[in-house]
């Protein structure tokens, strides 16, 4: 059984949290696992693998970024920075209950936050994302044009449809991208780093991680023939998962 619990970014924020850990043996390896933008940490492929990976006593963490779940904050006002920040916090979190191997697995909005603290800290032992963002401004610039972006930035905010849900969004989250080079912090990660994306892709573009796969060292770059970013065809999921777990897996075995 998963077990809630509540820690603190260096803001103050209340964050939540799910460890799945079936013997309680904090010698075993932890994945964190971060969710994709306007997401939570139930999304249902981050469910399975946390099922995949406790077969192999490999035991996860799974939250909620600040504004997201039952995590506190304004979604309005998430950046890279503010989700890089708890990715960070949760690193130390995790130590502080025990755990010494800890990997990160990061999912799109996710993925361009974990690619930023995985190059700011010495504390994992992996890196894997799923279709990560490396570039955000071209991801914006294929869907408003320079005059929506302009009209944002004047209004400080825009309207963002979640579920059927209308949220705000402010423009820091477009002021932050300059603090948050993804490529430049690729060629600061020297673990051992998986990327899956799929060639379909029709929201991040499938270039932004073949350039990333590049920048990285120590990095193996698989493509999912046919996916787009939510892997919904046929057994794309599961050909993704099973990357993922045998990655995770294989990496877990050499510490």
């Amino acid at each position: 059984m998963d077990q809630k619990l509540f820690f603190q970014n260096s803001k103050g924020n209340k964050l939540c949290g799910l460890l799945s850990n079936s013997t309680g043996d904090i010698s075993r390896p932890i994945i964190i696992l971060v969710h994709g933008f306007s997401s939570n940490k139930n999304t249902s492929n981050f469910v399975k693998l946390k099922d995949i990976l406790d077969k192999d006593n490999i035991a996860t963490f799974r939250f909620d970024v600040f504004g997201h779940g039952e995590s506190e904050g304004k979604f309005e006002d998430i950046t890279i920075s503010e989700a890089v920040d708890d990715i960070l916090r949760t690193i130390k979190f995790l130590q502080s209950k025990g755990y010494k191997r800890i990997g990160l697995l990061g999912s799109s909005f996710g993925g361009i936050s974990s690619i930023m603290a995985a190059s700011k800290t010495n504390d994992l032992f992996m890196l894997a994302l799923k279709s990560p963002v490396s570039d955000y401004l071209e991801v914006e610039m294929n869907r408003f044009s320079k005059k929506d972006l302009e009209e944002w930035r004047k209004q400080g905010y825009r309207d963002y449809e979640d579920d059927g849900k209308i949220l705000k969004l402010g423009y820091t989250f477009i002021a932050d991208f300059e603090n948050n080079d993804a490529y430049k912090a690729a060629t600061q990660i020297g673990i051992p780093t998986l990327i899956v994306h799929g060639d379909a892709d029709d929201v991040v573009p499938v270039s932004q991680s073949v350039k990333t796969s590049l920048l990285i060292p120590n990095c193996k770059l698989v493509l999912i023939k046919g996916a787009n970013h939510r892997y919904t065809e046929g057994d794309q999921a599961e050909q993704m998962l099973k990357a993922f777990s045998e990655f995770i897996t294989s990496e877990a075995s050499k510490i």
